[in-house]
């Protein structure tokens, strides 16, 4: 008979890293301090440490390494994305590079449609070709409408068949809340992203293209005698690497930004602010809370034993439960005294067992501590008893209680 056993591990497995993390919070405690008692206007979003104030209409904050949500407001809504609709567009274009269809000295021409595109510009020329690598310069440090159209031209024939590559993308990245009808972010009633879809296609982005993410941390960038600062004042400031700034009349302002400090990476979005200054203001208070607030453990090594199951008429009377790989997560600085950590699976477990199986879970659960449940695998191959084995083991297990 199968009955499900719950092992509490609150207590010395996952304390081994305390004196390492404690050490990096003393490093950290009172950095920022001034910023944590300003309040920004605005209604609450949802936090693993409770609600917090924001200015910005829609928000979201992730963890890199653990992909943990930090923070969530309305971060699966709809929204009118502006320009942050240029990291899809630079998705498919560190695609195409990557390969093998473009190169960064190609020249591509420039159409009359991107000549006479409006908003932010990189000012291409009718009838001049503009060098691959000048033209994602143009995309992302100047926010180029006109240098999108000469991408998207060259790439897909036309803008309207590129945006169809957009839509056919965004369900491959499982981006649920997005419908592309430009590659610009050009104001359309029926063009969206959400906030998570934007820091899933950010985090997409310095994932598998890291050889193309510099271009989002460079300040300035000259064409056609026109020098132009990058628009992310995190950038600017150097607290931050990428990736993008936006802003509409419906959308108001917005941003999407990366930062990494000691070996961890945060991803923040932000839109529906009310000017270029509360925006500045705002993604610096809200990265800086996220370092300050969260860190990211590691639980268990990919080669650590959780715990041993037993095994029920197998070659072996337990098997070794592992993590398969390093198990970080997110959790909020003062986690060790709320959190709960136990490991749950059905016991005994049958025979045969192949290593990889998935046979339990850990579980993390608590006041003010993200639930999760992480998948534990078999770390041993355990077969199954023969005739005469599995006779003995049941005359055993009967007659002893064992």
């Amino acid at each position: 008979m199968l009955n499900r056993r719950s092992v509490l591990l609150a207590g010395a497995a996952v304390m081994a890293a305390a004196p390492a993390l404690a050490e990096r919070r003393a490093a950290t405690r009172g950095a920022g301090r001034g910023k944590e008692a300003e309040q920004s206007s605005g209604t609450p979003a949802n936090t693993p440490a409770g609600p917090i104030d924001t200015a910005a209409r829609w928000a979201f904050i992730s963890d890199f390494n653990s992909g943990a949500t930090l923070l969530d407001k309305d971060a699966d809504v709809p929204m009118p994305p502006s320009s942050m609709t240029k990291l899809m567009t630079a998705y498919i274009v560190y695609s195409a590079l990557k390969e093998g269809k473009l190169k960064l000295t190609d020249e591509l021409p420039v159409s009359e449609r991107a000549w006479k595109m409006g908003g932010s510009r990189m000012f291409v020329q009718l009838g001049t070709s503009v060098k691959v690598e000048d033209l994602i310069r143009g995309m992302i440090v100047q926010s180029g409408n006109d240098a999108c159209i000469v991408l998207a031209e060259a790439i897909a024939g036309s803008e309207e068949q590129f945006v169809d590559q957009m839509n056919a993308k965004a369900k491959q990245l499982g981006l649920t809340n997005s419908t592309f009808k430009n590659s610009t972010g050009w104001p359309d009633p029926e063009h969206h992203m959400s906030c998570r879809d934007i820091a899933t296609i950010a985090r997409r982005i310095i994932q598998d293209f890291p050889e193309y993410y510099h271009y989002d941390s460079e300040k300035t960038f000259k064409y056609n005698n026109i020098d132009q600062q990058n628009r992310n004042p995190l950038v600017q400031k150097g607290s931050a690497d990428g990736l993008k700034t936006g802003h509409t009349e419906d959308g108001g302002f917005g941003l999407v930004a990366s930062s990494q400090r000691t070996g961890r990476r945060v991803i923040v979005v932000l839109n529906g602010m009310s000017s270029m200054h509360q925006r500045a203001e705002e993604s610096e208070r809200l990265m800086d809370w996220a370092f300050r607030e969260f860190e990211d453990v590691t639980l268990f090594a990919a080669g650590d034993v959780v715990d041993r199951a037993p095994v029920w008429l197998g070659s072996m009377a337990t098997v070794p439960l592992v993590g398969g790989r390093d198990l970080i997560v997110t959790l909020p600085r003062n986690w060790r005294r709320n959190a709960n950590i136990s490991v749950q699976y059905d016991a005994p477990i049958r025979a045969p067992i192949a290593k990889g199986d998935r046979v339990g879970q850990l579980v993390v659960s608590g006041n003010g501590v993200p639930a999760m449940d992480l998948p534990l695998l078999a770390g041993a191959d355990v077969f199954k008893l023969g005739l005469p084995g599995r006779a003995l083991a049941v005359l055993s297990h009967y007659v002893a209680g064992s």
